[in-house]
């Protein structure tokens, strides 16, 4: 079945699907580089493309609760590397990115949001009153945490990010191994009203990183997926 043509989706974007074998080699292709190249770096229309990939993830009510920090700064970069067990993902790579999450979820925040949708879509905001409420409503109920909805938020971001970049030729690694708060002092974004959730370094392997030969390692399709 071709897919050349593609469809009209909302908004009026074409979309072109790509085949199964082409996503899942792009998937396999890809794992958690160890050691870049530090010589080569990002082009600037693909740079463009993996960070409009990143904004165009989806979030709970597309609140976005997010900001994506990229370090270009190379003493920063230092810095953030010492925060970071000294690994040289964080220097090395073309582009580091720091993913931080909202630590407020209000009145403010929603509104910010409202005025998006009405703007974007030509709305009146008195007709996006019950949304209002829901998203406010939500944030309000006892025991929300704001900052584990919004961590988990964040990490669909990543996923989105990641797999954009496979699909782009572009090598990527997922980091936890920081220290937050030092990246949170280093870069101010408890001010802004940010903690730093996890990091992503992305660029291309090192031709002599041992980890690019290795096999992939999945368990079987019977050991995670469950048909009922």
């Amino acid at each position: 079945m071709s897919h050349s043509h593609g469809f009209v989706a909302p908004g009026s974007v074409k979309h072109r699907p790509v085949e199964g074998e082409h996503l899942l080699n792009n998937l396999k292709w890809r794992y958690a580089v160890k050691k870049f190249d530090a010589t080569r770096k990002i082009e600037a229309h693909f740079w463009k493309s993996l960070e409009q990939a990143a904004i165009h993830a989806p979030s709970s009510f597309g609140l976005q609760p997010w900001k994506f920090v990229v370090v270009e700064d190379a003493s920063l970069r230092e810095r953030l590397r010492a925060a970071s067990f000294n690994q040289p993902q964080i220097t090395d790579a073309s582009h580091l990115v720091i993913f931080a999450r909202r630590t407020k979820l209000g009145q403010q925040e929603v509104d910010q949001y409202i005025d998006q949708i009405a703007a974007v879509r030509g709305s009146e905001k008195s007709a996006l009153a019950d949304f209002r409420n829901t998203m406010m409503g939500f944030s309000q109920r006892p025991g929300f945490d704001v900052n584990a909805w919004a961590g988990k938020q964040v990490y669909i971001a990543l996923g989105v990010f990641l797999t954009s970049a496979a699909m782009l030729g572009i090598d990527s690694c997922p980091m936890e191994g920081f220290d937050p708060a030092q990246y949170d002092q280093i870069l101010g974004l408890t001010e802004q009203g940010l903690a730093a959730q996890v990091v992503a370094t992305v660029g291309y392997r090192a031709s002599d990183d041992p980890f690019a030969s290795m096999k992939k390692v999945r368990f079987h399709d019977s050991d995670v997926i469950i048909r009922r």
